[in-house]
C-alpha cells in the first residue's frame, strides 16, 4: 500500500481509491509474456460508473454498490451492517461457520504466514490492501468494538477503527478481492482462516443488506430458484441438448450413447454443471460414453436439468445455498438412487459433499461423492481398453481448490493421467499446495465494469505463471499442449485468460477436462476425440 495509507484510511470520506495499481507494481509475467509497464491493471472506470457506484477501494468495481442519496441513507446502511455483524457472531444465525470465524477473530497472531501463501497478494506486488489479514483486521476491530463492546482498553489492545458508510462500502468491495481458495488457511500454523472472513463478509452483506455481485445473485441463485435454471435452459431444453450431444458423441466415436433419464434405483445419479452442456458439450458426452462402456448403472434427473450442480449461494449467501442444496437431494431421494456423483465442477463438490453435510441429516443424508475416484476405478479396472500413445502430447494438470485442497481428492486424477498421458508433467507447486486458477468464488463469471481485467492481471497471474512454466520446454506453437482442468469454473477462467493473453494462437495451449483425455485414449473409440482447435 502506498505510504501514508492505513487501516484508518478505510474510513476516508473522499471516496477516492485507496490504491492505484499499475503493471509496474505487479509480479513479473512469465516468459514469453511481457507487460507494458505504464499501462493500468484495469481500464479506467467510466464517469457514469464513478458517479453511480461506490468505487473507493482500488481502480476496480465489481459489486456495483449504489451511492447513497443522503446522509440519512448512509446512517441506515451502517445500522444494517451493525445488525448483520451481531448476527454473524451469533450461533442462532451463523449455523455454518461460526466456530472457525471466532477462532480467526480471537486468535490470529498476525504472523503473516498466510500472506506468503496468497496468490493475489503475491501477484499484486505484495500490496498491503490484498494481504489476507488486512480485511480480517478491519473486521476484527469492528468485532471487538461493536460485538464484544470493548472500551478504551480493548481499543488499545486490539486497535480502534471509525465505522462509517465509506468503510462499509470499501469492505464490501474488498470481500470480492479474494478467491476463497483457502490456501492461507492451510498455511496458518494455528488454523485461522482469513479466506473464510471474505466469505462471511459477503454473507453479511447479502443476507442482511441485500448487497451482492449481480452475477452471483440476480443472474445466479435467484434465476436458479425462480426459473429452474441460471442458464435460461429449462428441463426440456437441457434434455434436447443432451440428446443432441449423445448423437454427436455417437457419430464422433462410433459408439452408441444414450443418456438415461429418471432411472429409479440407479447406482449413480450424475449431476453436471450446466456450463458444460452449454459451453463444453464434449465433457458430458465423454462422461456418458465412459459410464456406458464401463457398464455403470447411472441416470440423470429431469428435475435437476435446471438445477445444475453449481450452487451460487456457496460463494456469498448461506440461505440461498441451502435452498439449492435441498433441490439436489430431494431429486436424489425421489429417484431412490444409491449415491449422487458430481461431474467436473469443484465448487459443486464443496457445496454438496462438504458444506451440505451441515444441513443434510437423517433421511436427507444421501451419499454424495466425487466422480474422480469412480473414473480412476474405471480406467484402472480393465473394463475399457486404452492406448496411451493417443495422448502422446504435453499434458499438465490443474488442481481445483475445492476438490484437492478442501476435499483431499489428489491422487485419482493423477493415476489417470499418469496411465494415459506419456508426456504428463506437474505444475509446481501442485496437489494441496496448488494455486487457484483465479476464477474461484464466482470470479470466473463476474465481468462487470473492469473486473475481468483485474481477474486476469492479478487473480489469475500466479496460475498463468504455473501453466507457462509447466510447458516451458515446448512453448513453440508447433507442439500442441493440453491444460487439463477437471472443473467447469476453472475452465471458464482458463478460457478467458488464455484468450486474453492469446496463448492458443501464440503457443497452442488448449484447455479441457479429464474425461476428454480418457475417451481420447480409449481404443474402442475412433481416433481423434480431442479436436485441436480453440473452444
Amino acid at each position: 500500500m502506498r505510504p501514508g495509507v492505513s487501516l484508518n484510511d478505510f474510513s476516508r470520506t473522499d471516496r477516492e481509491p485507496l490504491i492505484h495499481l499499475s503493471n509496474a507494481d505487479l509480479m513479473p509475467l512469465p516468459e514469453p509474456l511481457t507487460d507494458k509497464k505504464d499501462d493500468p491493471v484495469s481500464p479506467a472506470l467510466s464517469e457514469e460508473c464513478r458517479n453511480r457506484y461506490e468505487c473507493g477501494l482500488d481502480d476496480t468495481c465489481a459489486v456495483n454498490i449504489p451511492q447513497p442519496k443522503s446522509p440519512q441513507e448512509e446512517e441506515r446502511l451502517v445500522a444494517q451492517f451493525l445488525t448483520g455483524l451481531e448476527k454473524l457472531f451469533s450461533a442462532a444465525n451463523n449455523w455454518t461457520f461460526l466456530q472457525p470465524l471466532l477462532l480467526t477473530m480471537e486468535h490470529c497472531t498476525g504472523c503473516q504466514t498466510c500472506a506468503d501463501a496468497c496468490h493475489i497478494f503475491e501477484a499484486s506486488g505484495r500490496n498491503e490492501l490484498y494481504r489476507p489479514t488486512f480485511r480480517s483486521e478491519v473486521l476484527r476491530r469492528l468485532y471487538f468494538k461493536f460485538v464484544k463492546h470493548g472500551g478504551l482498553f480493548s481499543a488499545w489492545q486490539h486497535g480502534d477503527i471509525r465505522l462509517n458508510w465509506p468503510l462499509v462500502a470499501r469492505l464490501i468491495e474488498l470481500s470480492y478481492r479474494c478467491n476463497l481458495c483457502r490456501r492461507c488457511a492451510q498455511a496458518c500454523p494455528i488454523g485461522c482462516d482469513n479466506g473464510l472472513v471474505a466469505h462471511e463478509l459477503r454473507k453479511l452483506f447479502s443476507q442482511e443488506m441485500g448487497i451482492a455481485a449481480r452475477e452471483l445473485h440476480d443472474q445466479g441463485s435467484m434465476l436458479q430458484l425462480k426459473a429452474g435454471s441460471s442458464t435460461g435452459m429449462n428441463a426440456e431444453v437441457v434434455k434436447d441438448n443432451v440428446a443432441f450431444i449423445d448423437e454427436d458423441i455417437s457419430e464422433r466415436t462410433g459408439i452408441e450413447v444414450h443418456t438415461p433419464w429418471d432411472v429409479h434405483g440407479a447406482d449413480v445419479l450424475l449431476i453436471h454443471n450446466a456450463g458444460e452442456i452449454m459451453a463444453w458439450p464434449e465433457n458430458p458426452g465423454a462422461f456418458a460414453l465412459i459410464l456406458t462402456l464401463a457398464g455403470v448403472s447411472w441416470t440423470m434427473s429431469s428435475e435437476l436439468a435446471g438445477y445444475d450442480s453449481i450452487n451460487y449461494g456457496l460463494w456469498y449467501d448461506d440461505a440461498q445455498f441451502a435452498r439449492v442444496a435441498l433441490k439436489h437431494v430431494e431429486a436424489a431421494r425421489k429417484l431412490g438412487v444409491k449415491r449422487v456423483v458430481l461431474g467436473e465442477c469443484g465448487h459443486a463438490h464443496k457445496a454438496l459433499c462438504v458444506v451440505a453435510d451441515r444441513m443434510l441429516t437423517g433421511e436427507f443424508n444421501v451419499p454424495r461423492e466425487s466422480s474422480l475416484p469412480l473414473l480412476r476405478d474405471i480406467v484402472l479396472g480393465g473394463k475399457i481398453r486404452f492406448d496411451p500413445t493417443r495422448n502422446d502430447f504435453p499434458v499438465t494438470l490443474h488442481d481445483p481448490c475445492n476438490l484437492v485442497r478442501l476435499m483431499g481428492v489428489v491422487e485419482p486424477q493423477r493415476e489417470i493421467v499418469r496411465a494415459l498421458c506419456p508426456q504428463f508433467r506437474e505444475m509446481e507447486p501442485h496437489g494441496v499446495d496448488n494455486y487457484c486458477c483465479g476464477g474461484g468464488s464466482g470470479f470466473a463469471i463476474m465481468s462487470g465494469n473492469n473486473f475481468s481485467d483485474w481477474r486476469f492481471h492479478v487473480a489469475g497471474r500466479r496460475k498463468l505463471d504455473q501453466v507457462l512454466t509447466a510447458f516451458s520446454d515446448c512453448l513453440d506453437p508447433a507442439t500442441p499442449k493440453y491444460l487439463c482442468a477437471p472443473c467447469s469454473n476453472c475452465k471458464g477462467q482458463f478460457r478467458d485468460m488464455l484468450a486474453y493473453y492469446d496463448l492458443w494462437e501464440k503457443n497452442r495451449i488448449l484447455y479441457g477436462g479429464l474425461v476428454e483425455l480418457i475417451v481420447n485414449a480409449a481404443t474402442d473409440v475412433k481416433p481423434g476425440f480431442i479436436e485441436w482447435e480453440w473452444h
